[in-house]
């Protein structure tokens, strides 16, 4: 199997475990590591709740030593508080942060987060480009094609074009 890298941190193994809600917890993730992923990525984070140090995201925000290549995935539409939040997740020894561009649950695109920022390339450059600006580890972005009017095209280059270290 053939190694890759997102940025600067090495994935000897190219399985990745995919961000599930409710699912990706430590344990989880450390299991999947000793059954041989590559790379893991906890469940989707909100930012703003990293940044007023909200409980329940702080315990989402579990890193363990043994999990490592480990991503932190975090959703939010606000680039200065994704910005913040990835500090938050680079402090707490992330070796990538992944930002939520695809979850399609009603509550969180009703609040014009996850995919309902399809929508919207421009802002998810401004998020990227913020997020990078403010860490030194490798940012990447989930998206999902076909979803609704959106043009994952549009959105791709945004990331790219803002400094995105890799899309899923």
């Amino acid at each position: 199997m053939t190694a890759f890298a997102i940025g600067g941190v090495h994935v000897g193994v190219p399985v990745v475990l995919a961000p599930m809600a409710a699912v990706t917890n430590a344990p989880f993730r450390l299991l999947c590591r000793e059954l041989g992923a590559g790379l893991v990525v906890t469940e989707m984070i909100h930012a703003q709740g990293l940044v007023d140090g909200g409980v329940r995201s702080l315990e989402m925000l579990d890193v363990r030593a043994a999990e490592h290549p480990v991503a932190v995935q975090l959703f939010g539409g606000d680039p200065a508080t994704m910005a913040r939040a990835a500090q938050v997740v680079e402090a707490a020894g992330a070796d990538c942060v992944d930002v939520n561009f695809g979850c399609p649950m009603k509550k969180v695109v009703r609040n014009g987060l996850g995919a309902a920022l399809l929508r919207r390339p421009e802002r998810v450059g401004e998020i990227i480009a913020a997020m990078v600006q403010a860490v030194s580890i490798p940012v990447m972005a989930k998206i999902r094609a076909g979803w609704d009017d959106a043009n994952v095209v549009a959105v791709g280059a945004a990331i790219q074009d803002a400094g995105g270290s890799a899309i899923t």
